[in-house]
């Protein structure tokens, strides 16, 4: 493919640049990275989930700096963190024992350690509530603040996985015990058929809309099955990493907020009827997305004729940076391409051009 570079156009290019500084700043008033990593913390979470580097306050910033670009913010933030050093990768996450502040379940209406429903949308009337830009409904939120940094939470043991109970039955599915290391598809290109290690990675990286559409095509009908999500939490999960002197040992480094997702499907083993369960992990607090990724992890394993079910189809265009990436790039100068295609174009329909 060829392109035409523009040429003497810096001084235009400069003005495009100052025009779009004044867009992000065409106000007195200004918004702080607190702000927006607090306040707008589902977005935060979305941009640290699809650019794989989990520092809420860089991809604040790089939000402010794109004027709430999703597909920019991503691709700022993993520019920047391909710039870090990868000095450790962390022991395997033990999810099962994270500090849980959200934990549902659809399956089943008692489970062990209790639905706990915590911070969520899905009981809120969609009304928009214009007293948030009211003084009364700011004095309302800083005296609930006060009242819930004076209680004091009870500690919340950890909650054995729904899924437990139900291998222990053998009634689903036990995936096979795999001691590889996961391969980093950072590091190295995934190949097909894909582990499963680089498929979720992959499918954990891209993009939500993207993930969130095809798992709700085959649930439509252009798929398998409709799962069941079995379990749901939320929570803050802790890193370890081997300690430098002695690889029995461990060393804390610190947490981060996850959402996991089980999502249970009626499974053929030949003889008998059983479950599986697809998975799904994200950065954060993205349950739509963690939903759509245990569906889609499912549908890759059954395989078929459908879209959700081809794993390099789905694999290969849910990457939020090259696939915005490559329909940006429609924009640049195709002046050559376009002139043969006209060319041709004239030619067909026996006239010249004058």
């Amino acid at each position: 493919m060829a392109y035409v570079a523009v040429s003497g156009g810096r001084e235009a290019i400069e003005e495009s640049i100052r025009l779009l500084d004044y867009h992000k700043s065409g106000t007195d008033k200004d918004i702080e990275i607190e702000a927006i990593e607090n306040k707008l913390s589902l977005l935060v979470d979305r941009v640290m989930s699809e650019a794989g580097l989990y520092a809420k306050t860089y991809a604040a910033l790089a939000l402010k700096q794109c004027e709430g670009c999703v597909e920019e913010a991503v691709f700022l933030l993993r520019a920047y963190r391909s710039t870090l050093t990868r000095n450790y990768y962390t022991n395997e996450v033990d999810t099962e024992g994270m500090r849980i502040v959200r934990r549902v379940s659809a399956a089943f209406k008692d489970i062990v350690g209790g639905q706990i429903l915590g911070a969520t949308y899905d009981y809120t009337h969609r009304l928009i509530d214009f007293r948030i830009g009211e003084e009364i409904f700011e004095d309302a939120r800083k005296n609930m603040q006060a009242l819930l940094a004076a209680q004091t939470p009870e500690p919340v043991a950890p909650c054995p996985r729904v899924s437990d109970g139900l291998r222990k039955e053998g009634l689903l599915d036990v995936c096979a015990k795999n001691d590889q290391k996961p391969l980093d598809v950072t590091m190295n290109a995934p190949v097909f058929p894909a582990e499963r290690s680089a498929r979720l990675q992959t499918l954990a990286r891209a993009d939500t809309g993207f993930v969130s559409g095809l798992a709700y095509s085959s649930l439509r009908g252009f798929g398998q099955a409709h799962p069941t999500v079995g379990e749901l939490r939320c929570g803050y999960a802790e890193l370890c990493v081997p300690y430098l002197f002695d690889e029995n040992e461990s060393v804390y480094i610190g947490e981060i907020l996850l959402t996991e997702v089980e999502c249970f499907n009626a499974a053929d083993d030949t003889d008998r009827l059983k479950l599986t369960a697809g998975y799904g992990a994200v950065f954060g607090r993205n349950e739509n997305k963690a939903i759509a990724m245990a569906v889609l992890d499912r549908e890759l394993d059954a395989g078929g004729r459908y879209p959700a079910q081809n794993e390099e189809f789905v694999l290969t265009h849910g990457d939020s940076l090259e696939m915005n990436g490559f329909i940006s790039h429609l924009k640049l100068p195709h002046y050559v391409t376009f002139q043969s295609k006209l060319d041709a174009v004239r030619k067909t329909r026996g006239t010249e051009h004058e």
